[in-house]
């Protein structure tokens, strides 16, 4: 039996129709959200930043990543670093960040919070500023 050509998607209805009601979507890419302001993009770049800081001080006492509690569920989500540092640069990239794949089953203690994140960073700077005088 010969092969049936398949189209992965159905004909267009509206193609090659002027009023075509998606016209008004032009300039808008649902691919991408709105571009980024300045301030926006400065903030996640100190994000990436403080977040490599972050992993280098704490991946080596067994931190896999940061936790963060969702405004949208109410639940907590675990982020490996990676993943949480792939999220941050496509937010920077496309403007808008991706659904992922939750951390199967993770073990709540291998996860610190943002601002425990900064706390630490930060007493380990002032303790080496001290130790430097």
């Amino acid at each position: 039996m010969p092969g049936v050509p398949h189209d992965p998607l159905p004909p267009d209805p509206f193609a090659g129709d002027p009023d075509d009601p998606s016209r008004a979507l032009d300039d808008q890419d649902p691919e991408f959200g709105p571009p980024l302001g300045e301030d926006e993009r400065a903030e996640l770049l100190s994000d990436l930043t403080d977040l490599a800081v972050y992993q280098a001080l704490l991946e080596p006492r067994g931190v896999r990543g940061i936790v963060v509690d969702c405004t949208d569920c109410g639940e907590p989500h675990y982020h490996d670093w990676e993943l949480l540092r792939s999220s941050l640069e496509q937010l920077l990239h496309d403007g808008q960040m991706r659904p992922h794949e939750p951390a199967f089953a993770p073990d709540p203690s291998d996860y610190m919070s943002w601002e425990y994140c900064r706390g630490f960073a930060d007493g380990v700077t002032e303790t080496e500023n001290e130790n430097t005088r």
